[in-house]
């Protein structure tokens, strides 16, 4: 296997390129189920929100638990002549994209109501608990293997956030263009449509996974491992360590207020306002706010203001923007877009510097128990995020349940208010929270991050 690794080229574009291509082969299944799954299920094939909720949530409570046990698979792997990971990325490539295409199956909507939740729940946990679960761990691992140098591994995450990015945009935009039709003046989406944009959608998942797998190497070599993490060294983890405890739950706020809206949107486009062409102007705006403000200008402004500070200070502003939304209550789409556009620029910035933030969380771990715990640290932080979409699933579909709407009552005025109220409601309450638990629960203000690493730099040049 060394002698396979030695002759890989330098670290260059080519790895960077592919390893892009890898989150942007993901998300062509994540996002198209963040946005359009709940969706589909209520108004294609008649399933009651709640219950899609709750098929939702129990997955991802699964979903976190097979992290970790992949995790552990992945670990005690041994390496071949094609490295550690990438060869799970060409194991899993089919299973992952044909479980997403089976779940949007619209020909068996005639079927009864309880085949239809069992398919569901079926096709939702095979996609995403096993087989999205059995690449993406491998996938995110591989950037250590690929490259030692710091540097590299910070370029990697970079290129990795920009196929996350371009999915989105390509998702974002071009589903609702194709999905809804206009069916006696009302914005429905089709079933048929979604069917055939799954299928496409998966074999371009297929196509991104085989780029990442061709244009990246594997040059470090990582034995197969011993170690093993225990549930109870994952909850050992949280509740002694608060600043652990307070990225988790600011994370999980933050992956409730972003997948709510992002599961509201459609909902409020075709139903509040009637345009889906506005979801995908939505889109491509977020994608290029993302791109050309948050990623150019987290950084600076951290180094500047702090992580913490940045992360609560650009939360405040979001949280105000859709108050205002609230209480505006915009009679035009693009008064709603505006809003959104703001409002996303808070989300964008903590999401682009998050994982910078777990880098401050294990070195604050080093300097107090004088042991460096990357992985055990990692996979807690994994967990808690599946966590977090678990809740959202299951607060989606609650709230959906509660203000009445099915496929019957999609149009009536007290629904769409509803719809309307729970799209700015949510993200206030979840971007307060996420202040209330950096301010309270998450201790590495600026001043202590500094502290921390002066005092590693030191340990490490006696």
């Amino acid at each position: 296997m060394a002698n396979e690794m030695k002759k890989a080229a330098p670290f260059g574009m080519k790895d960077k390129v592919g390893y892009m291509f890898g989150d942007f082969g993901n998300d062509f299944t994540f996002l198209l189920s963040s946005s359009f799954l709940m969706k589909f299920y209520t108004d294609v094939m008649g399933v009651n929100a709640a219950i899609v909720g709750m098929v939702m949530m129990i997955a991802r409570f699964v979903d976190a638990f097979t992290d970790v046990g992949m995790g552990q698979i992945v670990d005690h792997s041994k390496p071949n002549k094609d490295g550690k990971f990438r060869p799970w990325i060409k194991r899993m490539c089919g299973p992952v994209a044909i479980a997403s295409f089976l779940i949007y199956q619209s020909g068996l909507a005639g079927m009864p109501y309880g085949f239809k939740v069992a398919w569901l729940f079926v096709t939702y946990i095979l996609w995403g608990s096993i087989f999205y679960t059995s690449i993406n761990i491998p996938y995110g691992s591989m950037a250590s293997a690929i490259s030692s140098d710091p540097k590299d591994r910070a370029d990697l995450s970079t290129w990795r956030t920009i196929g996350s990015t371009l999915a989105n945009m390509v998702i974002g935009v071009a589903t609702p263009m194709v999905a809804y039709v206009v069916v006696d003046g009302k914005t429905v989406m089709s079933g048929s449509r979604m069917t055939i944009i799954a299928g496409v959608f998966s074999i371009c998942a297929i196509l991104c996974y085989i780029v990442c797998f061709k244009l990246t190497s594997e040059r470090v070599e990582v034995p197969a491992s011993n170690q093993k993490i225990s549930a109870s060294a994952i909850f050992k983890s949280i509740f002694t360590n608060k600043a652990l405890l307070g990225i988790i739950v600011a994370a999980i706020f933050v992956l409730l207020s972003q997948l709510t809206v992002m599961s509201l949107a459609g909902y409020v486009y075709p139903n509040v306002y009637g345009s889906a062409a506005a979801q995908s102007t939505a889109s491509l705006l977020g994608t290029v706010v993302m791109l050309v403000v948050c990623a150019p200008f987290a950084s600076k402004l951290s180094a500047k203001l702090g992580k913490k500070e940045l992360a609560m200070g650009s939360s405040i502003i979001s949280a105000l923007v859709w108050l205002v939304c609230l209480i505006w209550r915009p009679a035009s789409v693009w008064g709603f877009v505006a809003c959104y556009i703001l409002a996303n620029i808070g989300m964008g910035f903590f999401n682009t510097i998050i994982w910078a933030m777990i880098t401050d969380v294990i070195d604050d771990a080093e300097v107090r128990n004088g042991v460096r715990e990357d992985g055990t640290i990692y996979s807690v932080y994994s967990f808690a995020r599946k966590l977090g979409q678990a809740f959202s699933s299951g607060l989606v579909g609650a709230l959906l349940g509660i203000i009445g709407y099915t496929e019957a009552t999609a149009f009536d005025p007290a629904v769409t208010r509803g719809i309307f109220n729970m799209a700015c409601i949510a993200p206030i309450i979840g971007f307060v929270c996420i202040v209330l638990a950096l301010a309270f629960l998450y201790p590495l203000n600026k001043k202590k991050v500094e502290e921390n690493v002066a005092e590693l730099a030191a340990r490490r040049n006696k």
